[in-house]
């Protein structure tokens, strides 16, 4: 049925895929928002027509007509802010016994768009539920004027951005509810009971929103007193990079309780890399690290990854011996990697780390990278500033981050074990005072 609006001038339709455009209001000099609307009713004799200007604060409307659902599909574009639907429209082949079969398909074409119900005043409660079933509102055929219409498709359109902005408000808190329940399942939890050694770590992924990267780490004490702890680096920074090296810090922790270390370990790992990869170029670095009870010595294994770096009381930080380590993971198909032995002492602090924080800029964009030599003066500058444990990491990862400019693009992970028997023994004496 047609709409009764008295006729008068209609601008054409806006192109598709236009924008709204900026009309003058009359006598004002402002400027407002032009509105699209799509008629959707099945009137024969002509369009919908309303007034050009409908009130001197509100833009002009421009409006399309649709005579059936297949038209409606055509005519709507990016550009339509409202479209209005009749209710009395046929419905679609197979929902005949449906009297909001029309609405649920625009609501079905058009989820972005703001959608107004237009029934007879005798339909009341059939309109009330299109509004329950999706609609912004219902407007009444009989009380409809230009004033009405024009107000009623500005409140809808904004009631459907609102909408629409709460269903991202909700869908990031889920996000970030979802990502804090997957990341406490993937990032591990150190198994150090018993062990006198402090245990603290920091992770950072280089996608942008990403929960993981390809880095990965992992400390555990087994049985026999022994604290074996690793860090390792999937090659790439994408979801699939993270899964695999989810993957290979499990494999690695399962392997360990189950009595395997050294070059034993590495190549079950390889093992696992190989079966589990997405093509041959994927590769992991790796360095593994068992600390004898008491922890005064340790076997060390590279696997490709930088050498940890250790501070031991009263001198300054170095690296551990790195000349001896082997090839990362998943480069060669009978690889070897020999453990070597070092001295820590009595008290020390072990730092291990990936390479996202040694390969950053030194100075800004263009500068040289940091490197472990830069990284090396870096920690030696906090440690002399009373820096251990969580403290050192975060100022660690705090001024790389700032010496290189930005954020950085790689992953980062470093973790630290610190056995202070120096501090235990300060503090006995305090104490005793």
């Amino acid at each position: 049925m047609p709409v009764p609006v008295p006729r008068q001038r209609i601008d054409s339709p806006a192109a598709p895929g236009t924008p709204g455009t900026t009309a003058t209001n009359a006598g004002t000099g402002g400027t407002a928002t032009d509105l699209t609307l799509l008629v959707v009713e099945d009137d024969p004799a002509g369009p919908l027509a309303v007034p050009d200007m409908l009130d001197a604060a509100g833009p002009r409307l421009r409006v399309r007509t649709a005579r059936n659902l297949t038209e409606a599909e055509r005519l709507l574009t990016d550009d339509v802010h409202c479209v209005l639907v009749d209710l009395a429209l046929p419905a679609p082949r197979g929902a005949e016994d449906d009297p909001l079969a029309p609405l649920r398909h625009i609501l079905r074409l058009a989820p972005r768009h703001a959608v107004l119900a237009l029934a007879a005043s005798a339909d009341a409660e059939l309109a009330a539920e299109a509004v329950r079933v999706g609609a912004q509102d219902h407007l009444f055929r009989e009380e409809l004027d230009g004033r009405l219409l024009s107000r009623a498709i500005r409140y809808a359109v904004e009631r459907k951005r609102a909408d629409a902005v709460q269903v991202k408000l909700t869908e990031s808190r889920l996000r970030a509810q979802e990502n804090a329940r997957l990341e406490r399942g993937l990032l591990p939890t150190p198994l150090l009971e018993g062990s006198e050694l402090r245990f603290a770590a920091r992770y950072r992924p280089g996608r942008s929103r990403a929960l993981l990267g390809g880095d990965f780490y992992d400390t555990v004490r087994t049985s026999d007193g022994t604290v074996h702890a690793m860090i390792g680096d999937v090659c790439g920074h994408g979801p699939d990079e993270a899964a695999l090296g989810v993957e290979l810090r499990i494999a690695w922790r399962a392997l360990t309780f189950a009595g395997l270390c050294g070059d034993e370990l590495l190549s079950t790992l390889q093992q696992v890399l190989e079966h589990e990869r997405e093509s041959d170029e994927i590769f992991a670095t790796l360095c593994t690290v068992d600390i004898a009870p008491g922890g005064r010595r340790a076997g060390l294994c590279l696997a490709g990854h930088p050498a940890p770096l250790i501070a031991r009381h009263g001198l300054p930080a170095r690296l551990l011996p790195y000349d001896e380590g082997g090839p990362a993971l998943g480069l060669l198909p009978r690889a070897r990697w020999p453990r070597r032995q070092v001295e820590l002492g009595a008290s020390w602090s072990l730092l291990m780390y990936t390479d996202g924080l040694i390969e950053g800029r030194s100075a800004g964009p263009g500068s040289p990278r940091l490197g472990q030599d830069g990284m090396v003066e870096m920690i030696n500058r906090q440690l002399a500033a009373g820096l251990r444990g969580e403290e050192l990491l975060d100022a660690a990862v705090t001024e790389v981050r700032e010496l290189n400019g930005g954020e950085l693009t790689d992953d980062v992970a470093v973790l630290a074990l610190e056995l202070d028997r120096v501090g235990d023994l300060v503090r006995d004496r305090a104490r005793g005072q």
